[in-house]
């Protein structure tokens, strides 16, 4: 499979995932919105990393414009298709819950359709740990019940998985869903805790704690992330012949070619700790300003991620201090700082 369409290059997860792919011979088609939800030209620097590849190229419009996106996989032949677009941000969606209902949900059925339409081998979209919203046993397995999620962005996630399932029983589309947790590196997101205190401590400004600091993530780099998606796109979900077949721990539908998978280091970080690494590389104190909980936010994720090396042989592994230290020298290079 070389020809993959991927949804959100622009982005911080797309761009990264688009890299690796590049350098190990794929042809690429990005879509992308550039959307002004933070720095377009963080976007259009991306972008323009990824054009050096004589293997990649990339089309500028809305997921909602399904003619547009229809006409981009006709012309591209996409065998795979990763989608990864999406209105982003759990805190934004309690200020305009409206943009991820269109992005999230109308978006992502748009991409189904043109999966459906041109019969991909496998299509892969993104899910996020915030569906497992009020879980409290941990570490999050992904074959627990996720159906107390606590904010408008994760139920739209939580809608996408039912919308994937539907679509690979109706259609026999293997699909899989992955479950991202707390994804931190180079090229990050502005709106991102690391970005946002890296920038604060730099310029003398308070960083806000929330719930005070008791706080845990399971906090995965980047690079770990994407190269967990680049080998689940080779193990593409079979419809099993009976429920018996599914083997203890797989999230593997008894009703379609369809599972969700955990993609995280397996490991809960708190966040003081993860404050305490980023002063140790910039070698600067912050100015710490403690609030409490804010709504819709959980104290602690942590995955599970026996299932992901089960199917790929693969763990995310960077230790986050080492992550820190990498996001650092790339920021400070960016921004000159």
């Amino acid at each position: 499979m070389k020809r993959v369409l991927i949804t959100g290059t622009a982005g911080f997860i797309g761009f990264h995932l688009a890299k690796l792919l590049l350098s190990e011979g794929f042809r690429v088609h990005g879509y992308d919105g550039m959307t002004d939800y933070y720095d377009v030209t963080l976007k259009q620097r991306r972008h323009q990393m990824l054009l050096q590849s004589p293997g990649f190229s990339a089309t500028e419009d809305l997921l909602e414009n399904h003619e547009r996106l229809m006409q981009v996989a006709d012309e591209f032949q996409p065998e795979v298709i990763v989608h990864l677009a999406a209105q982003a941000g759990v805190r934004y969606s309690l200020e305009d819950p409206r943009s991820y209902v269109s992005s999230n949900v109308v978006g992502t059925f748009n991409v189904m359709e043109v999966a459906r339409q041109h019969e991909v081998a496998h299509l892969l979209m993104a899910s996020t740990s915030s569906v497992y919203g009020a879980n409290e046993v941990m570490p999050f397995t992904e074959v627990e019940k996720a159906d107390t999620p606590l904010t408008i962005y994760a139920a739209t996630k939580k809608a996408n998985e039912a919308m994937g399932h539907s679509y690979a029983h109706l259609w026999n589309l293997p699909t899989t869903m992955f479950r991202f947790f707390t994804v931190y590196g180079t090229w990050g997101r502005p709106d991102l805790a690391l970005y946002k205190f890296v920038d604060a401590i730099l310029d003398g400004r308070p960083i806000d704690i929330y719930n005070h600091g008791d706080m845990y993530r399971d906090f995965t780099y980047v690079e770990d992330l994407v190269r967990g998606i680049r080998l689940l796109i080779d193990v593409p979900p079979e419809r099993p012949a009976s429920a018996e077949e599914i083997e203890e721990g797989d999230s593997l539908s008894h009703a379609a070619p369809w599972r969700v998978v955990n993609i995280g280091n397996g490991d809960k970080v708190r966040l003081m700790d993860f404050v305490e690494a980023i002063e140790e590389a910039l070698g600067k104190k912050a100015i710490r300003n403690y609030m409490p909980m804010q709504m819709g936010d959980v104290p602690a994720t942590w995955a599970d991620n026996d299932l992901l090396q089960r199917l790929t042989g693969y763990r995310p592994q960077t230790d986050f201090k080492d992550g820190i230290a990498r996001f650092v020298e790339w920021f400070r290079d960016y921004h000159q700082k």
